[in-house]
């Protein structure tokens, strides 16, 4: 019964492991960046530029200043660890997800000569892919954990999505279809079926 529960609690645990984890990494990296007069920051996504492709990975964890960083971890952190209940392999493959998306999608279409950074692009993800999941999977807890995260962050995701000086809204965007991408992804095969009367035959 003890090794049941345990190896039941081991992927939550490991998944936990990996936001934090994420989260300590961006903060790191930010220590190091504000010691190196922010030059870490040029490793951001520059539009359209090959060389740029390279922040679709690294741009999550550079940030333009403390303040920056912290309001994406704050969030970052809530969202992924509620994805995290579900696993190591679940908020990885989330998150592998829309960072691919909202990194591709703003190389693409966001200004030339620019360079974004900062881990709002995931958190947008993260936020969207928990609303849209319980529209896909049909499941009550899921849909309820959706209808918080509206309620919660609903104005902000809103708002982010509006053009702003300095603020990349492409980043936002396409992170939110990342999210929603991924929710769809994932929720193949575990809706749930009515159930099905068998009767014996006489």
């Amino acid at each position: 019964m003890r090794e049941a529960i345990q190896s039941r609690l081991t992927p939550n645990r490991d998944g936990l492991r990996l936001v934090v984890g994420m989260a300590a990494l961006m903060w790191v990296v930010e220590v190091i960046d504000a010691i190196d007069s922010h030059r870490l920051d040029q490793y951001g996504i520059e539009p359209r530029q090959a060389d740029g492709l390279i922040g679709i990975v690294t741009a999550p964890f550079l940030h333009a200043g403390f303040t920056h960083l912290i309001g994406n971890t704050i969030p970052f952190l809530v969202l992924g660890c509620v994805i995290a209940v579900r696993g190591l392999a679940r908020v990885a493959t989330v998150t592998a997800i829309v960072a691919l998306v909202s990194g591709l999608g703003t190389w693409l279409i966001a200004p030339a000569h620019s360079i974004h950074i900062g881990a709002s692009g995931v958190v947008f993800g993260y936020a969207t892919y928990l609303v849209a999941r319980g529209f896909f999977t049909r499941r009550f807890v899921e849909m309820a954990v959706g209808f918080l995260v509206a309620i919660g962050f609903g104005s902000a995701l809103l708002s982010g999505l509006e053009p702003h000086s300095g603020i990349s809204w492409q980043g936002h965007l396409f992170g939110g279809i990342g999210g929603v991408l991924a929710a769809r992804l994932l929720s193949e095969g575990r809706r749930e079926r009515p159930s099905v009367r068998r009767a014996a035959s006489a």
